[in-house]
């Protein structure tokens, strides 16, 4: 059957989460620099990042340039980490697969702070270009993967029947359950250098498995 609706998950997804942080890095590292004194503070913190720090990069980066946070001042950098202007943009293969579809045929489910989710959407222009967008954090945790109401919610916004849906995501931990549940398709991407790229996919809860959006036939993108 003929998809309908794509609906796509954003992070790992659209573009690699490993740039936000990257660009993340660099926004409190001039933090740092300007509010508490702190220089080289984004480059430390992304090594610590690639040698398989998480959680507490920036907080260890912090300390291992010899000035430890107090708990006001992790308060302060998160809340610039969360909200600043990231610079990324679509992968290659994202943006053309986008550019085939008008709003209608188009949705986005994604979790996250919702700040941080919406500057991403804005950044990698998909808020024009989606006729439904969910973040779920604006909602609440009742709206959180693995629940249902995202998905109900964009295939009713979007006038398509359950079956004529496919969501893309990258996460086999919590992106395909909903929609499995709803009689979506499920379609798992898993790019080269995406944070659960080696995670393997759940026994049936994949439909299909891509590392391109490049690998989808054109009969799967048909009106």
């Amino acid at each position: 059957m003929t998809i309908t609706a794509w609906v796509l998950d954003v992070d790992d997804t659209v573009y690699l989460e490993r740039d936000y942080v990257r660009s993340g890095f660099d926004a409190v590292g001039e933090w740092g620099a300007s509010a508490v004194g702190v220089t080289g503070v984004g480059d430390t913190a992304w090594q610590l990042f690639l040698a398989g720090t998480r959680r507490s990069t920036l907080t260890d980066a912090f300390a291992a340039r010899g000035r430890p946070l107090s708990p006001p001042e992790v308060a302060a950098m998160v809340e610039v980490y969360r909200t600043h202007a990231p610079a990324i943009r679509p992968c290659g293969d994202a943006a053309a697969f986008v550019a085939t579809l008008p709003p209608s045929r188009l949705g986005i489910v994604t979790d996250g702070p919702a700040a941080s989710q919406w500057a991403k959407i804005r950044a990698l222009g998909l808020e024009a270009a989606a006729g439904s967008i969910v973040v779920t954090d604006s909602h609440g945790p009742e709206w959180y993967k693995p629940a249902v109401r995202a998905f109900v919610h964009v295939a009713t916004s979007l006038g398509v029947a359950h079956e004529r849906c496919a969501y893309v995501g990258d996460n086999p931990g919590k992106d395909f359950v909903a929609a499995r549940r709803l009689g979506w398709t499920t379609v798992r991407i898993t790019r080269p250098g995406g944070l659960h790229a080696a995670v393997p996919s759940r026994s049936g809860e994949v439909d299909r498995e891509i590392t391109s959006f490049a690998e989808l036939a054109p009969e799967d993108v048909a009106s």
